[in-house]
């Protein structure tokens, strides 16, 4: 190689961490929602890919679609989509869209590395979903534990804006701001006065 010897084997090792990670393919759909590596999961036919579309048309971008394949570099998720179906999206009642195409370059993305799990399912009148978020869920993959949101599907609900908050919300607690912890210590300060 022409290559310094560090910058060889600087790229030989990140070369071959991708290549030998552990690697597990999911049933969902990745985006980039504001920077944030976004897993949407959920049952068949639940509207991950109606979801991940109306994103898409706000200006974020697909990683997959189906088929996330996700690989275990230093204890983080890395995203892909598999070759069969890069940048390709099945709607029902529609068939297979290109959305590079339909969208143009910037509306795609190769890899992402998943920050947030967003679980979709059915909403079922008793189920006692999170309304504070005080108590944080998270979802082994791989051995990585990723926060996880679960969000219940109901219509009139639109899960698009929902998952472009809870994005927003999951960035501002890893930049050290937590909503329902401020309203946690006004509440215990009220209680207390």
């Amino acid at each position: 190689s022409k290559d310094k010897t560090t910058k060889l084997v600087s790229n030989l090792i990140n070369y071959l961490e991708d290549k030998l990670a552990p690697e597990i393919t999911v049933h969902g759909v990745c985006v980039e929602v504001f920077g944030v590596g976004v897993l949407i999961t959920g049952k068949s036919g639940i509207g991950k890919s109606e979801t991940a579309l109306e994103l898409i048309k706000r200006g974020h971008r697909l990683i997959s679609d189906d088929a996330v394949i996700l690989r275990q570099i230093d204890n983080k998720l890395k995203a892909s989509c598999p070759e069969l179906t890069k940048h390709l999206m099945e709607i029902r009642g529609i068939g297979i869209l290109d959305i590079k195409h339909l969208y143009g370059v910037g509306s795609i993305r190769i890899t992402q590395f998943v920050n947030l799990v967003v679980e979709l399912e059915e909403w079922t009148n008793g189920n006692d979903y999170e309304r504070l978020g005080l108590d944080e869920k998270f979802v082994k993959i791989l051995d990585v534990d990723i926060p996880q949101v679960i969000l219940p599907v109901r219509p009139g609900r639109n899960i698009a804006t929902i998952i472009e908050v809870a994005a927003k919300n999951h960035r501002q607690k890893l930049l050290g701001y937590n909503a329902a912890q401020l309203y946690n210590e006004r509440l215990i300060d009220r209680i207390d006065n």
